[in-house]
């Protein structure tokens, strides 16, 4: 009970005590908030640049993923990149003609997490319990630029152009 009213799941457009409920605000007359994400503690990757938001696919983690599971596998990698549209010869965001040399993946595993102190001058550590370890691959696309090579992820290579 709350308020001299309860709050049971009143179907599909339902009514209780005489209010709708075919709106999206709660009792209180508040937007319910979004559920929030559950994030493994683990280093921040790179900061992703301000383009990379405005021309982000949606789910790229899972055809990152994808992609490292069957590269793996694949019998002809030069053929699987081909397929995947990933170029060999590029221009990067700069101008910069680049060509890919190699793709490069690893398992990381997160056992550990650090707090800092306050003050920040020292820290905790905390091994993982074992729920809490946290495991994934990463991908990357080294390119050479002329100078040396250039490691890009899957969304930065998304965004070259070919030559």
């Amino acid at each position: 009970m709350h308020r001299g009213h309860d709050h049971h799941d009143h179907g599909a457009g339902g009514h209780s005590h005489g209010h709708s409920h075919g709106h999206s605000h709660s009792h209180n007359g508040l937007s319910p908030k979004p559920a929030a994400q559950w994030q493994t503690p683990h280093l921040p990757e790179p900061p992703m640049e301000e383009d990379d938001h405005v021309h982000a696919e949606p789910d790229l983690d899972l055809v990152e993923m994808a992609f490292v599971e069957s590269f793996a596998t694949a019998s002809d990698p030069t053929s699987f990149l081909r397929l995947a549209r990933v170029p060999f010869d590029a221009i990067a965001t700069d101008g910069t003609r680049i060509t890919l040399l190699r793709v490069e993946t690893d398992d990381v595993t997160d056992v550990g997490t650090v707090m800092p102190h306050l003050g920040g001058g020292s820290f905790r550590y905390d091994p993982l319990p074992a729920a809490m370890v946290s495991r994934r691959r990463r991908l990357r696309f080294v390119y050479f630029d002329g100078k040396g090579s250039l490691p890009l992820s899957l969304a930065q290579v998304r965004m070259l152009a070919e030559t």
